[in-house]
C-alpha cells in the first residue's frame, strides 16, 4: 500500500525586503486586493488635483493651491464640528498644514496607485483620515463610523497583503537596494 504525501507548493526564497512572505495564493483576491489599491490612490490623488489647478468639482479655478488658494482653509472654516473644531478652525489655511495636506494627497495617491511605498502610504493615508475624522466629530449619521475610518483599513489591508505587487511595481521596488535594506519602504 502506498502513502501519498501532499507536496508543500514551492515558494522563492525570501529575498531581503520583498513581500514573498505574504501568501495571497487566489487570483481573484490579488484582482480585488489591486483594484481597491489603485481606487484608494485615486480616492487621495483626485483631490489633490483638483485642489491644486482647480478643476471646477470642489475647487473653483480661483481658489486653486497655484493661484494662491488654501486648500485647508474652506473645509477646516466652515466643515468642522464638535469639540477640536476650534483647534482646527486655528490653522485653517497655514501655509505649513496646506503643504503638508497636499503633500500628503500626492504622496499617498502615487504610492497605492503605483503600488510602492505601501506601508509609509497607509499608515500616512490612515494617519491623514483619523485626523479627517477628528474634524467632523461625531459624524452626523453614525457618531463613531464614517467612510473615513473604512479608507484607513482598505489602506492598511492593501499594504499588510502586499498589494503593491499585485499588477503594480511593488515587486520591482522591493528589490531596490535602498529598500531592500530599509523594509519600512515596502
Amino acid at each position: 500500500m502506498a502513502v501519498h504525501a501532499p507536496q508543500r507548493p514551492t515558494r522563492r526564497a525570501h529575498l531581503p525586503g520583498s513581500q514573498d512572505d505574504v501568501l495571497v495564493r487566489s487570483a481573484p483576491a490579488r484582482k480585488v486586493l489591486a483594484a481597491a489599491r489603485v481606487l484608494v490612490g485615486f480616492y487621495f490623488l483626485w483631490p489633490f488635483l483638483d485642489k491644486t489647478f482647480g478643476l471646477g468639482k470642489a475647487t473653483p479655478s480661483a481658489g486653486a493651491w497655484i493661484n494662491g488658494g488654501h486648500p485647508t482653509e474652506g473645509f477646516l472654516l466652515h466643515g468642522t464640528s464638535g469639540p477640536f473644531a476650534h483647534m482646527f478652525d486655528s490653522v485653517a489655511g497655514a501655509w505649513w498644514l496646506d503643504t503638508l495636506f497636499m503633500l500628503g494627497l500626492l504622496g499617498v495617491g502615487l504610492a497605492m496607485i503605483l503600488g510602492i511605498g505601501m506601508r509609509v502610504a497607509a499608515v500616512s493615508g490612515a494617519l491623514m483620515m483619523g485626523f479627517m475624522w477628528l474634524v467632523t466629530l461625531w459624524p452626523g449619521a453614525n457618531p463613531f463610523l464614517d467612510d473615513h475610518w473604512m479608507i484607513a483599513l482598505v489602506l492598511l489591508i492593501t499594504a499588510a497583503t502586499g498589494a503593491g505587487s499585485y499588477y503594480g511595481l511593488g515587486g520591482r521596488w522591493a528589490r531596490l537596494p535602498l529598500v531592500r535594506e530599509h523594509r519600512w519602504l515596502i
